[in-house]
């Protein structure tokens, strides 16, 4: 069943002269992890801004089609009835937390919308707990490093419990180490709740084992919609400069050579089980 349903959306910022969403049509499932990427430009921000309500309702210009989310028409509901379906998650986290302290951050969205003091608190401990985030509680934004503040924003868009968590660039300013403890946090999410997960993202070798759809974009356009397994050899990644994960290049190469695998690996040890599996034959 969609949860999100998008019919011939294209979008125009009153500023520029030409659109940067063009004839937009996706269905995505409750439960799918997505990756939404391509070149610098390409409209994968403003189809996000789209998907929260943020266009049409704060940004303006010239928009057609219907974005459907779990049923409801973005252009006909207030963001903050739409905030409840889905949260986002903005590239630079710290401009997203505005709160004196980490608790008081987590309460901030349903102390707006209106909700009981004792009920806000209580989301407030359950989500302390579920992200461990005991030792970070009184501590103000600045006083966090990237990977606490990228949690914490996560942390405090989930106290509404939305179904679809959007994000843009989460590990763009992230070690390694770090980008990959967000990135996990995110396939938990998504497996253990049933999280509907977007993210956009440009470190493929890092979410190509996470997601179940790859949607690439450029000039405005949706131009492939594929499981990961067959979006990474799509030779329009390559063709917009879309950096291939090494593990799909050395797949390739030993392709060419007559060496052929059962399935395409997409993490090392999934490189490794399949050499081995080669071997024993």
């Amino acid at each position: 069943m969609s949860i999100v349903s998008i019919s011939n959306l294209s979008f125009q910022y009153a500023r520029n002269t030409i659109p940067t969403l063009q004839n937009i049509n996706l269905e995505i499932n409750k439960g799918d992890f997505i990756l939404l990427c391509g070149p610098t430009g390409c409209g994968k921000t403003t189809l996000c801004r789209c998907l929260t309500g943020l266009i049409p309702h704060f940004h303006s210009g010239y928009f057609e089609g219907d974005v459907l989310i779990d049923g409801l028409n973005t252009k006909n509901v207030p963001v903050y009835r739409l905030a409840k379906k889905v949260g986002m998650v903005f590239q630079n986290p710290e401009n997203q937390l505005i709160a004196m302290n980490v608790e008081r951050e987590l309460g901030f969205a349903m102390e707006n919308l209106g909700y009981p003091p004792e009920t806000i608190w209580e989301k407030i401990e359950e989500i302390i707990e579920q992200f461990q985030l005991q030792t970070l509680r009184k501590k103000a934004p600045f006083e966090l490093s990237g990977g606490e503040q990228q949690k914490v924003a996560i942390a405090s868009i989930l106290t509404l419990d939305p179904d679809i968590i959007i994000l843009d660039e989460p590990t763009s300013n992230l070690d390694p180490l770090a980008a990959e403890k967000i990135l996990g946090l995110l396939k938990k999410l998504n497996l253990e709740r049933n999280k509907t997960i977007i993210l956009i993202e440009h470190r493929l070798e890092l979410v190509a084992p996470l997601i179940n759809r790859l949607l690439l974009m450029d000039k405005g356009k949706l131009i492939l919609d594929a499981p990961p397994e067959k979006a990474l050899r799509d030779k329009k990644l390559k063709n917009l400069g879309i950096g291939i994960p090494k593990i799909i290049q050395l797949y390739e190469l030993l392709e060419k050579e007559g060496i052929h695998f059962e399935k395409i690996p997409l993490t090392p040890f999934e490189f490794a089980e399949a050499i081995q599996s080669i071997r024993e034959t």
